[in-house]
């Protein structure tokens, strides 16, 4: 890992900065961490990368990036579109996806390891989908997770999204509404929670954490977000905490 941050020289810290004046302390004074995951916690869009093997994922992709930089204003309605693209793909296509294209991006790792040793609860909350987000947490060792839910049959996906106990989607709102919850049933003040994200949709929960991070972030995320890394893996996070 890099030498830590020092604030009052952050010029000398390329991709590295903050909004906001910040003293130095242990990770540990958080108490919950909630990651976005589509270019965030991985490397990829997943939703956009199911589509590229539908032969639709111009059209997706599109769309998408649309969203992420807060140009959609219903972002419910362009997740079922993009969703009813998918009409008809084999649950192994989709399977492929995680299996050949899904990467984590540099640092998760590392990021998620050093917030489990503090003592940090992990939770993902994502648009993305749980055939995804369940492999991620067994993997990671994530606390819980939020996610959408594709329905199918027969092996093939409908098109649709079914609908859960807690809402129909997880758009921006559920993210920050999960969030909440999570800080609610610990007992433990948003003033203790790190939010990371990348979109227009991840700014719910940025703005209700005590510390947002934009990680390569839109331009709406980079405009709000107490610190920014534009260059590096997610572990970049990790230097502006002292050890401990």
């Amino acid at each position: 890992m890099s030498e830590p941050f020092d604030p009052t020289a952050n010029c000398a810290y390329p991709g590295l900065s903050l909004r906001r004046p910040w003293t130095p302390a242990p990770l540990s004074a958080y108490r919950v961490i909630a990651f976005d995951m589509d270019s965030t916690l991985v490397a990829i869009e997943t939703l956009d990368e199911m589509a590229a093997l539908m032969g639709r994922g111009a059209e997706v992709a599109a769309i998408t990036e649309a969203a992420m930089r807060g140009e959609i204003s219903d972002y419910k309605q362009s997740l079922r579109e993009r969703v009813a693209l998918l009409a008809g793909m084999p649950q192994a296509l989709a399977d492929q996806v995680y299996d050949e294209r899904l990467t984590l991006n540099p640092g998760a790792e590392e990021l998620i390891g050093a917030c489990k040793r503090a003592g940090l609860y992990c939770l993902l909350a994502t648009g993305g989908f749980t055939c995804y987000t369940d492999r991620l947490r067994q993997r990671l060792g994530l606390d819980d997770v939020r996610a959408n839910v594709l329905e199918t049959r027969d092996g093939r996906l409908t098109g649709r999204l079914l609908p859960q106990p807690w809402g129909d989607i997880c758009d921006g709102e559920e993210k920050k509404n999960k969030l909440l919850e999570v800080c609610a049933r610990l007992g433990v003040a948003p003033e203790q929670a790190i939010a990371v994200g990348d979109g227009a949709n991840d700014l719910p929960m940025m703005r209700a954490a005590g510390l947002s991070v934009g990680f390569h972030p839109k331009p709406a995320v980079r405009r709000e977000a107490d610190v920014t890394i534009e260059a590096g893996g997610l572990d970049r996070l990790l230097q502006l905490f002292t050890p401990g």
